[in-house]
């Protein structure tokens, strides 16, 4: 068993910006040379979060809509009050959609449906220069 990490970063635009880092993770799975085992996705920090989706352009405006139903920028937060940085909604979207996104492989291909991508969404207010963690358990 080994556990290799590797770590790629890139540039966000902040508000809910929605990138797609699968062949990201596929390339840092190929370099690692294993078979069979688990990959964990992680952005440090606690405005961006993981997760997967169909990345298509339905799903890049329908995202956004429904996190701003669910947690609107505009209302009134704890922490804004706390910090005085606007971001508290940025905070809890992430609370919901995770830092982090796990899944298995074999033979040295991710086990994805065939529409599934994952995906880095960074809810902050502002743009970023995030660092995205790989790390592969295997064989």
């Amino acid at each position: 068993m080994s556990v290799i990490t590797k770590s790629f970063s890139l540039k966000t635009k902040g508000d809910t910006d929605i990138i797609d880092i699968t062949g990201q993770v596929i390339n840092a799975l190929k370099e690692a040379r294993l078979s069979n085992g688990i990959v964990t996705v992680f952005v440090p920090g606690s405005t961006a979060g993981i997760t997967t989706t169909e990345y298509e352009p339905g799903m890049l405006k329908d995202l956004p809509d429904l996190f701003e139903k669910l947690i609107p920028k505009d209302d009134s937060y704890h922490h804004n009050l706390t910090w005085g940085d606007g971001n508290g909604y940025a905070h809890v979207r992430v609370a919901l959609v995770k830092s982090f996104f796990t899944v298995p492989f074999v033979d040295g291909e991710m086990i994805l449906g065939t529409w599934q991508q994952i995906i880095l969404i960074d809810f902050d207010n502002r743009r970023r220069q995030r660092q995205i963690v790989v790390q592969m358990i295997g064989e």
